[in-house]
């Protein structure tokens, strides 16, 4: 696979870890499960472990891949890498001896920076002072309807997170609880692919005003359909591309 990614709010993605279990409801049509059992079909050697029937599938074990660890190492220019796309680093299978390894990674490569995005916010929340979190490290953790607004007030307790976001997206419900103390950047977006389940004007326009009242950096990725860019970008005749000053490490 292609470390270059075509998600509009990074440059590349690095998979030391592949597989997951679904927590949620924006878990329900998730793309990563997709794909790996397209993966495990044509062979690829990190897609061959097989979850859960009920809460992963083909290919999607939670699978710690040290080989993959040197990957940032090789790249000579800096990058914006999604780390884990294919993945969540804070899953409950993924020891804490390897989660300092990806730690380590990033610090020895400062001209990379790293955004972490997790639905495992309480785990994070309760390992984060046992991490030693450079620079150039962000934090986010999702945000997809109101029931899982406790996941920001969670990451805002991440205080050595040089940069803490919220993504929400698949954007499934208003957030009236949502609270954006602590928070540096949210990305907003609909649910794109077969089965999406449509978003609400109102919902991504409240998202938008409360991160303009607080000057919080505002990302709008998608409107959503039957593919990502299907239906555009523009909100309110506007394109919402706004990202975090990155921190030196």
């Amino acid at each position: 696979m292609s470390d270059r990614s075509s998600i509009e709010w990074t440059e590349a993605t690095w998979n030391p870890t592949t597989g997951c279990d679904q927590v949620s409801k924006g878990c329900d049509n998730c793309y990563a499960l997709t794909l790996s059992r397209r993966l495990k079909a044509m062979g690829v050697a990190k897609y061959q472990n097989d979850g859960n029937e009920r809460t992963s599938g083909p290919g999607f074990a939670l699978t710690c891949h040290p080989s993959a660890l040197d990957q940032p190492k090789q790249w000579k220019s800096p990058r914006v890498v999604f780390v884990n796309s294919m993945s969540d680093l804070f899953h409950k299978d993924v020891p804490i001896g390897f989660i300092r390894d990806v730690f380590d990674v990033m610090r020895e490569t400062p001209r990379h920076t790293y955004q972490l995005l997790t639905k495992r916010s309480a785990r994070l929340a309760q390992m984060a002072d046992r991490l030693d979190w450079p620079g150039n490290v962000w934090i986010g953790v999702s945000v997809e309807t109101d029931r899982y607004s406790f996941r920001a007030r969670d990451l805002a307790t991440v205080e050595a997170a040089s940069v803490r976001f919220l993504s929400c997206e698949p954007l499934l419900g208003a957030l009236p609880s949502l609270s954006l103390d602590g928070i540096d950047w949210v990305i907003a977006g609909g649910e794109s692919g077969p089965g999406c389940r449509p978003i609400d004007l109102a919902w991504a326009r409240s998202i938008r005003d409360q991160c303009a009242t607080q000057s919080v950096a505002f990302f709008f990725k998608q409107w959503g359909g039957r593919t990502p860019k299907a239906g555009g970008r523009i909100l309110d005749g506007e394109i919402h591309d706004e990202m975090p000053q990155r921190s030196a490490s």
